[in-house]
């Protein structure tokens, strides 16, 4: 069990993620919930108690989540703290403590459960691995998502992409996505999503305008690029939806791979800041039945397996990339911004050191 301290530490270590990825409205309100956060109300007394490791189980973004809902619902204490007007961090702390005694009860639900930070543009660095495998094994390619939140990586076939020069999906859609690209380019290999099925533990339904309003409070105040392309996604999905399921990552997805799968086509895992969520005999489960299923992949029916997960000491995520059949091991072949404002390809020879997920 964390200590209080180390449980307020925690709103330091997220505010330094929020500024380094220019969201400085965010960073200090976190800043100032750290510092001015007591047991005055019952959801105080729940984050100050944590029992968790607060940082791996994103508390102090399942809160900000939770105000900044409320902020969008007009509540008017926080007007002056979410527009940025207010700076003071004494004063904008002694306010959020207050405004957690008055709306207790609509906020402890928000500290239940992980944030549901589904973010479109994070298929940049899934697509950057899918890339990879599209080079080795081709075109084709059936998607198994885990942790899908509200599908929108499930969409990233209606996507149109340029990354680093190299164009991929639909020249019609009507989201485009065009990271900022350093480093080495991706492969230019060409894609073609044959299909897409994703799972989540307690998926958003976006066709509800409940759950559409709580996946748009867990967008920061500062990010009104990323609000308005998560508005694009919204109305595309709703146009046509897409094929996500409520349950156990680690169940569902050995279901799957139990399927019979097309020749012709590589089969893959993916899935994008969820591994930290997992039960570690979820993950152990996972991570077997992977190798288990790729020692028997043939170039007819490969399979691949493509991560987007947080590297916490860069305040970046690491796209690695594994394929069967082949000896490879996994491969860190880019890092990304965690909402996918820009790219770093790596070149080769890649680092397969295994993933750890490291916490600051």
């Amino acid at each position: 069990m964390a200590s209080e301290a180390e449980n307020r530490k925690s709103f330091a270590v997220q505010a330094g993620y929020c500024a380094a990825m220019d969201a400085p409205i965010t960073a200090r309100i976190c800043t100032a919930l750290g510092q001015g956060i007591t047991r005055g109300s019952e959801t105080g007394r729940r984050v100050l108690d944590w029992p968790g490791e607060p940082v791996a189980d994103a508390l102090v973004l399942r809160l900000v989540g939770g105000l900044h809902a409320l902020h969008r619902r007009g509540v008017p204490e926080l007007r002056r703290i979410f527009t940025g007007e207010e700076t003071d961090l004494g004063r904008i702390g002694a306010a959020l403590d207050a405004v957690l005694s008055a709306y207790d009860l609509p906020l402890m639900p928000w500290l239940y459960g992980p944030p549901q930070t589904n973010e479109a543009a994070r298929s940049n660095g899934l697509v950057t691995g899918l890339l990879q495998l599209a080079q080795r094994y081709g075109p084709r390619f059936e998607l198994l998502e885990i942790g899908s939140s509200a599908g929108l990586n499930l969409m990233l076939g209606r996507y149109r992409f340029d990354l680093g020069g190299v164009a991929i999906g639909p020249a019609e859609s009507p989201l485009v996505l065009q990271p900022e690209w350093r480093g080495s380019p991706p492969p230019a290999a060409p894609v073609e999503i044959v299909s897409v099925r994703g799972v989540d533990i307690a998926p958003l339904d976006l066709t509800d305008d409940r759950d559409a309003d709580r996946l748009q409070a867990y967008v920061w105040v500062d990010a009104v690029e990323r609000q308005a392309r998560l508005d694009t996604a919204i109305a595309m999905l709703r146009t046509d939806p897409v094929q996500l399921e409520r349950g156990d990552a680690a169940d569902w997805l050995e279901a799957r791979l139990a399927e019979p799968q097309p020749a012709g086509v590589t089969r893959v895992l993916m899935h994008s800041v969820v591994w930290q969520y997992l039960r570690p005999e979820a993950q152990a489960r996972i991570a077997a039945r992977m190798e288990a299923t790729g020692a028997a992949a043939t170039p007819e029916r490969p399979l691949g397996w493509v991560m987007m997960e947080p590297n916490r000491d860069l305040a970046a995520q690491e796209v690695r990339v594994r394929g069967w059949p082949g000896d490879t091991p996994m491969e860190l072949v880019a890092r990304t911004h965690a909402h996918g404002a820009w790219v770093e390809g790596l070149a080769p020879p890649y680092d397969s050191t295994p993933y750890v997920m490291r916490v600051a």
